[in-house]
């Protein structure tokens, strides 16, 4: 490998937002991530709604409940 040109790898903190911190060697010093394996639903069984942006409300505004409409057809 070529001298001075690869970033250094070092120790770094992934900082999860649910206050879990996992300890790895990375380029960059500290990663801030949304979901991490001990909230992740697919590592949990729990189902947990993630909201970024207001995305959901924005789509209920949208399209307002759909069982409400269901039940008006019938």
């Amino acid at each position: 490998m070529r001298k001075d040109i690869h970033p250094k790898y070092e120790k770094a903190k992934i900082v999860c937002l649910c206050g879990n911190v996992i300890e790895t060697r990375s380029t960059q010093g500290e990663i801030h991530v949304e979901i991490c394996s001990s909230c992740h639903p697919f590592f949990t069984g729990k189902q947990k709604l993630i909201d970024t942006a207001g995305r959901v409300e924005r789509f209920q505004r949208k399209y307002g409940d759909y069982r409400k409409k269901a039940d008006k057809k019938q």
